[in-house]
Order: structure tokens, then C-alpha cells, then sequence
């Protein structure tokens, strides 16, 4: 729908804001609200039970998407900021983020982390405000006044400085009631677009396990030259059930010729980095073929680190702990690794990417049972422990190539679907901008 704009504009003063409509203010945000009016003191009683959010929990669409239930002694230093009905909240630490929010329904005791700017209309109507503040100028203006590379942060005073445009009461409130219907109606459709993503997704996982431990469906099996009927015998795993009768138990190692992992070269020398052998890091597993890496290894740093070796491509990676703990991928060139991940290499009777779906399938166990608590770990040791049932070698490569064609139709499907939700986020800020800045005048719109 085509939206008219208002009847005659002026200067607003502000470059990122441009005109604004005739009647309408421009002023500093300080003037019209408060900021960071409440916090908690330390002398707050240790058993204070209160609901706690933090800037992982916030999702600039969705709002507050996650609240941790707490009581005072055991609350992180940050968990201070007093938040009450009507308020929105505005991260001041990676502001890249975008992690802004307001304030509605709100629970009587919720507390938002000291990296957030709680800001407090007095002048101005509440819900126009929270919108103001999610304008894609003002926080662009949020991050180009942070300081700092990898963890930019600004001051709440500084935000308190930035102008937003302010209609009249009246006017306010009608874009708020405008904005509500209209990006309720994009935030529906974007939910159900989440929803169905969900489902491929399990669809997908569900596929993965059904066909590593059961086999190929009959059409596909039939299509492989195998057996679409083949009967089932006890796996010998509680867990696993019945397998393929041609199927047998074999331990990880007896399939590789090399399960090893490798390390990470000292950064203060400068011969070691920036040279051409690929060195793969866990940041680079996410389930996918590695054709290229982020840093290379020189060949000075292959003489002086013997723990650093050339894996071939089609080894199957694996990482080990941390962050990253469970990840996979496959060389698709040859290269050398980081201490984290696990490599297995040079197979005899494995075909490598049934071993990349089996250990995906297996993935969830296999991280449950790491040791480290808030660093999960996982040594070779225990990946070395693993057994698997396999059919035969033909089978595994056909098993393979089913599941590269079937799980790539639903990545194609997810990565549509993430697009047309990507598009209508787009929309949904532009409608925000258009609509809070006056481009467009939705007054006669809102019955």
C-alpha cells in the first residue's frame, strides 16, 4: 500500500532526520524522557526474587525473547537496572546489535542489565517512543557515536543527546496505533515463517538419524542397487535398537588411519601467520564444506610445531570444546588445524561423510557427556571411544549421497524462507522510519 505523505515539510536540523512535517518538533531525547532513573543498590535484600534480562536476550524484532528467574546474592554485578511499564530499553554495549525493547505487560520485578539504557518518557507518549527509539536513523546515530572495535559501547548521557522528531499527543499516538497493527500483522507472518523453518529443520534432523541407522527408504535403496527390504537384527546398543542385518559394530579407530587434532602457532612471531597452507579454527565448522580459511600457516611454522599436520581433503572435523563444542565440517582442500578440533583422517572403512551425518546425528550425546561446566570439554580419548554400526562401503557412499541431495533441498527451502523473513524485517524498519520521521501521514488511517 502506497502511503501519502504529510501536506508541507520544513528543515528539521538534522541531517539523518531530514524534513519533517510543518507543526512538528525536532528535540534532544533528554528533553521529553529519562534516563537510567532506578537501580538497585547494593544493600538490596540477598533474597529478592526478581526476573532478569540480559542483552543476549533481547532481539531487535522480537523485543525481550528471554527473562532468567534470580535471586539478589546469586545475580550477576550488571543485573541493577529497575525497569518499569512504559519504559524502553536501549543497549549501550555492542551496540551493533540493535538490542532495544520496550516495556510492555511488564512483570513487577524485572531487572535489565547495567549495559542497557533505561529510558523513561515523561513528555511524550510511551509507545511513540519506543518506536522513535527502534528508528534505523537514531540507532545508526547510537552506533556511530560507540567507542571501541570489538566490544563498542556509549554512554547513556550521550544517547540522552540525540534528537527525535515529536508530533502532537494526538499525532503521537495515532502512529503508535498505526505501528502496532502493522508490524503486529509483519510479526505474525514472520513468526510463521519461523515456525515452518523449525519444522524443516526437524524434518531435516529426523531424516539424518532415521537414514544412519535404519538405511535408505525403499525407493532410494532400490534406485542404489541395494536391498529395499533388508531385515533387521539388535544393534547391540541399548539406545540404537535394530540395524540393517549386513550392518556391523566398529569402533571409530579401526576406520581411520589417523584421528589426530593439531595447534595454534605463537601470534607474536610474524613468520609463522600469513603464509599458504590453510589452518582451519572451530569458528570455521558450521556443518559445511571448508574450501577456503580465515588465517594460513607458513612453512616455518610446520617445522617448529610437530603437532601440525596436512590433513587431506574429505577429513571429517570435529570440535572438541568450548563456545563451539559439537561442530562439524569436512576439508574440502587440504589443510592444517587448531588444537580444538579432532580430525579424522585417511579412512580405510569409512566413507567420511557417513561419519560427518553419524556424528551429527550423535552430536547432542556425544557434547551431554563433556566434561568442564562452563567450558564444556571433550578430548580425543572420548571421541576415540566412539562406536558406530556401518553397512557396507557401497551403501555408505550411496547413504551419503541421499543424504547430500535430501538435506540440500532443505537447506535451499530454509534459505528461502530466511530470506522473504529477512525482507519483511527490512520492511517493517523502513515502515517504522517512514512513519515516526513523517515521511508518511497515517493520521487518517487509524480509526
Amino acid at each position: 500500500m502506497k502511503y501519502p505523505p504529510y501536506p508541507s515539510y520544513k528543515p528539521s536540523g538534522v541531517a539523518w532526520l531530514g524534513d519533517v512535517p510543518v507543526g512538528w518538533e525536532v528535540k534532544r531525547l533528554k528533553h521529553s524522557a529519562s534516563v537510567n532513573d532506578e537501580s538497585l543498590p547494593e544493600t538490596t535484600d540477598p533474597s529478592f526474587e526478581f526476573s532478569y534480562v540480559d542483552i543476549s536476550s533481547v532481539d531487535p524484532v522480537a523485543g525481550i525473547v528471554n527473562a532468567e528467574e534470580m535471586v539478589f546474592e546469586d545475580a550477576p554485578s550488571r543485573a541493577r537496572r529497575i525497569v518499569r511499564e512504559g519504559d524502553t530499553i536501549v543497549s549501550t554495549v555492542r551496540t551493533y546489535l540493535r538490542a532495544i525493547a520496550p516495556i510492555r505487560a511488564c512483570k513487577s520485578k524485572l531487572i535489565v542489565s547495567t549495559g542497557f539504557a533505561v529510558i523513561r518518557p515523561r513528555t511524550v507518549d510511551p509507545d511513540f517512543l519506543s518506536y522513535a527509539l527502534q528508528e534505523s536513523g537514531f540507532v545508526d546515530t547510537i552506533v556511530a557515536r560507540s567507542v571501541g572495535v570489538s566490544y563498542p559501547a556509549v554512554n547513556a548521557s550521550e544517547i540522552a543527546t540525540i534528537s527525535i522528531p515529536l508530533p502532537s499527543p494526538s499525532e503521537q499516538h495515532a502512529i503508535a496505533d498505526f505501528l502496532d497493527r502493522q508490524t503486529g500483522r509483519i510479526d505474525t507472518l514472520i513468526a510463521k515463517r519461523r515456525a515452518l523453518i523449525e519444522r524443516l529443520k526437524e524434518k531435516r534432523s529426523a531424516l539424518i538419524s532415521r537414514t544412519v541407522t535404519r538405511g535408505l527408504p525403499p525407493a532410494a535403496a532400490l534406485a542404489a542397487g541395494l536391498d529395499p527390504h533388508s531385515p533387521l537384527k539388535p544393534s547391540g546398543v541399548e539406545w540404537l535398537g535394530d540395524v540393517p542385518a549386513g550392518w556391523i559394530k566398529k569402533k571409530i579407530t579401526s576406520g581411520f588411519r589417523k584421528i589426530g587434532s593439531g595447534t595454534t602457532p605463537k601470534s607474536d612471531s610474524g613468520e609463522y601467520y600469513d603464509g599458504d597452507i590453510p589452518w582451519v579454527t572451530t569458528s570455521e565448522l558450521r556443518e559445511n564444506t571448508i574450501h577456503e580459511t580465515k588465517q594460513t600457516v607458513t612453512h616455518a611454522a610446520m617445522r617448529d610445531y610437530p603437532t601440525l599436520r596436512i590433513y587431506p581433503e574429505g577429513t571429517v572435523l570435529f570440535a572438541m570444546y568450548g563456545a563451539t563444542i559439537g561442530r562439524l565440517g569436512i576439508l574440502g582442500i587440504p589443510a592444517t588445524v587448531n588444537q580444538a578440533c579432532c580430525a579424522f583422517a585417511w579412512p580405510t572403512l569409512f566413507e567420511p561423510r557417513f561419519v560427518y551425518y553419524w556424528l551429527w546425528m550423535r552430536r547432542p550425546i556425544l557434547v551431554s557427556l563433556s566434561s568442564g561446566g562452563g567450558q564444556p570439554n571433550l578430548s580425543q580419548n572420548d571421541l576415540r571411544k566412539i562406536q558406530l554400526p556401518i553397512p557396507p562401503l557401497p551403501e555408505q557412499r550411496a547413504i551419503a549421497d541421499f543424504l547430500d541431495r535430501q538435506t540440500a533441498k532443505i537447506d535451499r527451502m530454509v534459505s528461502l524462507e530466511e530470506a522473504v523473513i529477512g525482507r519483511m524485517q527490512e520492511y517493517r524498519s523502513a515502515l517504522i522510519t517512514a512513519t515516526v520521521t513523517g515521511k508518511i501521514d497515517v493520521r487518517r488511517l487509524v480509526a
